[in-house]
């Protein structure tokens, strides 16, 4: 029996990763009755990447497909390096991508009065003490993979003691760093986090939202687990670096005595030719070397937006890759692809010259301008069209001309034809050049008038089509040829010697002036197109009134792949 053509068309069904596994496991087996709760819990210390959005998609996705909730959670428990502007922006990208948190907006710093309980608890039983050992003694005392720890001189302490120096501590008695608070585990585990790891220091510094209430703060390792706890989060997931964190997360959870969530770790994205590191990322803003968090050369949620990616574009990369147990890096060239697919079927074509050579076809009446029906989006299934206008003076790519060409080079030449998009075929007769450089500074053709769209030789043939502008009526605008930030596939693992920087791309930014037909001239930011021949670009903020700016989204082809590099 043949099967249905509807049944023939549908997309085979995806396996599930080994997170969505766990997670029927956990709900067929009854645990915490069958619910689902995740949590997206950024720390507001700098912009969202594109490794963010990968976690954004898993927890919400997580949330969607199960039937369950998805909280959104500032893990903001260090004041010296969080800002406001991090908060809205990383809001602002989660909205972007299309997900929403409803009434689950929730901060660390809720919490903060719960989780000084929670320590006062672990000090109560034994299990955490005051230091007052410097920074550097404490890391120096810690040991190494190899070779064990050595217990502080303080770790003996009473019970009263040390609540009553902690509370002190909170009192704001203390200058920064004089005392911390530790976990009492073991100096000489072969997990490093568990040697005494210090949950909670003194930082007199105001918080973007408590403002001075406190003058101690919990460590994230402290406050991350406790927090989930407290949000009765079902499976709390992780990129892979944190798998040696969770015997801390279980042991401190199980010590404090409250409800424990499931940590589950994956593998983080590592993108090619990319940083994911906040740390450097932010030296590439305060060093000057891109303009700002959203510059589009940079990695960040807002910089892909600004580039012209679209949120359907990055859910499906996010999809494609999937969830993994183990690192790998995937090639940007995949994220590319997904962006060409999503705008291939939405941007409208339109016509634009880069390097503008002028045309003057010279059989063409003086005074005559028609207008050409092309395409809005071959895609479209409206099939809807657009009005280009055409005159005696046109402009074309300079690279679409040569005086003696190769072979196989099908474009304009002496003595050759060619179709121009939507118009007419035109035969080079010959070309005017400056007297000094010898540049062409215009090249004189005649037209086939029957060969328009519609004319008895319409449909004659010629091997080369070109796009191009009318000179009386194109729009001149300001096209930032954008293109990747490094040079080499892994710029954090640097030849000995040199850093990250050294391999900045010095062409990861050309900014030449356009033509575009007038079709364009009402865009707004945002707005994307397909300039036929050349790539997709978008309509940057940058641009104001009367002067339009057009980032490069992607070339239409990886022209990396092609040059080796």
């Amino acid at each position: 029996m043949n099967e249905s053509k509807d049944n023939q068309n549908e997309k085979p069904a995806r396996s599930l990763n080994f997170i969505e596994e766990i997670v029927e496991k956990d709900i067929r087996e009854g645990k915490n009755d069958g619910r689902v709760h995740t949590r997206f819990p950024p720390e507001p210390n700098g912009y969202l990447h594109i490794g963010h959005a990968k976690s954004i998609c898993l927890n919400f996705g997580l949330a969607a497909k199960y039937h369950g909730l998805c909280n959104l959670r500032f893990d903001d428990t260090n004041p010296v390096k969080e800002e406001v502007e991090y908060v809205d922006s990383i809001m602002e990208d989660v909205r972007w991508l299309g997900f929403d948190w409803g009434d689950r907006l929730f901060y660390a710093s809720d919490y903060f009065e719960q989780l000084y309980g929670y320590a006062v608890i672990l000090v109560e039983k034994g299990k955490a003490y005051v230091c007052d050992m410097p920074a550097g003694e404490i890391s120096a005392t810690r040991g190494s993979p190899t070779r064990p720890g050595k217990e502080s001189p303080f770790r003996n302490r009473t019970v009263k003691e040390n609540l009553d120096l902690f509370s002190r501590m909170r009192a704001g008695e203390y200058p920064d760093g004089s005392r911390v608070l530790r976990a009492k585990i073991d100096m000489t585990s072969p997990n490093m986090h568990l040697r005494d790891p210090i949950i909670y220091r003194i930082l007199h510094t105001p918080h973007h939202r408590t403002g001075d209430t406190w003058c101690i703060y919990p460590m994230y390792d402290f406050a991350h687990g406790e927090s989930d706890s407290i949000e009765q989060i079902t499976h709390s997931i992780c990129t892979l670096e944190f798998e040696v964190h969770r015997p801390l997360y279980d042991w401190l959870i199980r010590e404090i005595g409250i409800y424990a969530p499931r940590q589950i770790e994956f593998a983080r994205l590592n993108l090619s030719y990319t940083i994911m590191s906040k740390r450097k990322l932010l030296e590439l803003v305060k060093e000057n070397y891109v303009k700002g968090w959203d510059d589009p050369r940079m990695p960040t949620i807002s910089g892909l937006r600004r580039r012209g990616f679209t949120p359907e574009s990055i859910r499906n990369f996010a999809e494609i890759i999937g969830v993994a147990k183990r690192d790998n890096v995937i090639d940007v060239s995949l994220l590319e692809f997904c962006i060409r697919e999503d705008l291939n079927k939405k941007a409208n074509r339109v016509m634009g010259v880069l390097n503008p050579v002028k045309i003057i076809i010279d059989n063409y009446p003086e005074d005559l301008v028609e207008e050409m029906e092309a395409m809005m989006n071959p895609e479209n299934p409206e099939g809807r069209t657009r009005k280009v206008p055409f005159s005696k003076e046109l402009y074309i790519e300079r690279d679409d001309f040569m005086e003696d060409p190769p072979k196989k080079f099908f474009r304009l030449a002496p003595g050759r034809e060619v179709r121009l998009r939507a118009a007419y075929i035109i035969k080079c007769e010959s070309v005017e050049k400056d007297p000094v450089t010898q540049e062409i500074t215009a090249i004189h053709c005649t037209y086939d008038p029957n060969t328009k769209s519609g004319g008895p030789d319409s449909n004659r043939k010629v091997k080369g089509t070109l796009h191009w502008v009318s000179a009386a009526h194109a729009i001149e605008v300001e096209v930032r040829l954008y293109d990747r930030l490094f040079t080499i596939p892994e710029p954090d693992d640097a030849e000995e010697g040199k850093s990250f920087i050294d391999y900045l791309n010095p062409d990861s930014l050309k900014v030449v002036n356009g033509y575009l037909e007038p079709s364009v001239k009402d865009s707004k930011a945002g707005d994307n197109y397909q300039f036929e021949r050349l790539g997709y670009f978008v309509v940057d903020s940058d641009s104001r009134t009367g002067t339009l700016v057009f980032n490069r989204v992607v070339p239409l082809r990886d022209s990396w792949a092609k040059t080796g590099i």
